[in-house]
């Protein structure tokens, strides 16, 4: 990875006019002008500021793409992608998908004429056997969230590119310090970038990148036709966190490899979903188009009920119960109560979300203290009874 680190850390500018060793913060909404549409670049903070161009650069780079655009979210950047279909198309998504993905799709943009055709899209011949001549855009996460499926990015994208779509990967689990979808033929990549780009759980932000720059401006005149911008201060805070994308994600992967070895030892455990584990589906393909299996994890308990998954996540100590993931700090949750809540109890199930399905977010704690945790978190679950209330909000 030092390679990669290298050329990251020294594509982050220095100010031309200070010589600051870090972006700064353009804390303003507009620009003086020299006269009428004459100026320094910049005229209204929406349309462009500098410290968000500064990380649009960045991200752009770091994809290997040729435009980044920084959205106020990661679910304003996949519905800046969306708003490029007009009614009557139709989206190929994988079916694994994450919950506020669906949400915007269903609920949304099904309103004005946009269908969705959810697939299982680690099987190539899955996608090519369901596109449609009303297909515009594939859709994948690779992997998937919460059960970590892998999907052949240059294979789907192949297909994407004889039938005449866009193919858009959520590279966010993934990062580009593992995996760059646009050089394995991917049109759109796009981020959570709350999760490892930011990395410190203390931001929302989304990105996109595109590979052409008429792609690029076609999600730009959408940024600034719709508003969802990233604010200058949020900019940074993404910046500072990639400077040490790299280094993170080793060590995410280094823990997460040993939390999914010790779950798939323990009695207590069904499933255990991880790409990094031979016994994985496409391991191998995870293997062939990612440098590494990223830091999540998730595992099904042999007692498949809500009420066991509850006990357990309530129970863990350095594992805290929480959204999100790709901080710090260890996260967990529990799907089907919390991320995935707004996808019917049928589509999640057929999907391979269980009941009892635990998400792990591992963090860069010591991973003989993390795993002490969840060995103690099971212990815990074997002699106590919980009663809770059910959850009445989900992001």
């Amino acid at each position: 990875m030092s390679n990669n680190a290298t050329s990251l850390i020294h594509s982050i500018p220095v100010d031309p006019l200070t010589g600051a060793i870090a972006v700064p913060i353009y804390q303003t909404s507009t620009f003086i002008q020299e006269a009428p549409g004459i100026n320094k670049g910049y005229d209204y903070a929406r349309t462009g500021n500098p410290t968000r161009q500064a990380l649009e650069n960045l991200i752009a780079t770091l994809e290997k793409g040729t435009t980044g655009i920084a959205f106020a979210s990661g679910l304003a950047a996949i519905d800046a992608v969306v708003k490029l279909l007009e009614s009557g198309d139709e989206i190929l998504a994988v079916d694994d998908i994450y919950g506020g993905a669906f949400r915007l799709f269903t609920h949304i943009y099904g309103k004005f004429g946009v269908t969705v055709n959810y697939v299982d899209t680690t099987r190539a011949e899955n996608v090519f056997n369901a596109i449609t001549p009303k297909t515009r855009l594939i859709w994948i996460e690779t992997p998937t969230n919460p059960t970590l499926k892998i999907s052949d990015i240059r294979a789907v994208a192949a297909i994407a590119k004889a039938s005449g779509c866009l193919l858009c990967v959520d590279n966010t689990f993934a990062s580009p310090a593992l995996q760059q979808p646009l050089e394995l033929g991917a049109d759109i990549v796009v981020h959570s970038a709350t999760k490892y780009l930011g990395g410190h759980s203390d931001l929302i932000a989304g990105l996109v990148i595109t590979k052409t720059k008429e792609l690029g401006e076609k999600i730009k005149f959408i940024q600034n036709a719709s508003g969802a911008i990233l604010a200058p201060f949020d900019s940074w805070l993404v910046i500072r966190g990639i400077e040490t994308l790299h280094l993170r994600v080793k060590q995410h992967c280094f823990n997460a490899q040993a939390v999914a070895a010790f779950l798939q030892s323990h009695p207590d455990v069904d499933q255990v979903y991880y790409p990094g584990l031979k016994s994985h589906f496409n391991h191998a393909i995870a293997a062939q188009q990612s440098k590494g299996f990223g830091g999540v994890v998730s595992f099904t308990l042999k007692d498949d009920t809500e009420e066991a998954a509850t006990a357990f996540v309530t129970s863990t100590q350095y594992f805290k119960l929480a959204e999100s993931l790709g901080g710090v700090k260890s996260l967990l949750c529990h799907p089907a109560q919390m991320t995935h809540l707004s996808i019917p109890a049928e589509k999640r199930k057929a999907a391979g979300v269980a009941d009892s399905l635990i998400r792990l977010s591992v963090g860069l704690e010591d991973a003989g203290d993390l795993i002490s945790d969840l060995q103690q978190a099971f212990e815990k679950i074997k002699t106590r009874q919980h009663s809770v209330k059910k959850p009445v909000a989900h992001i």
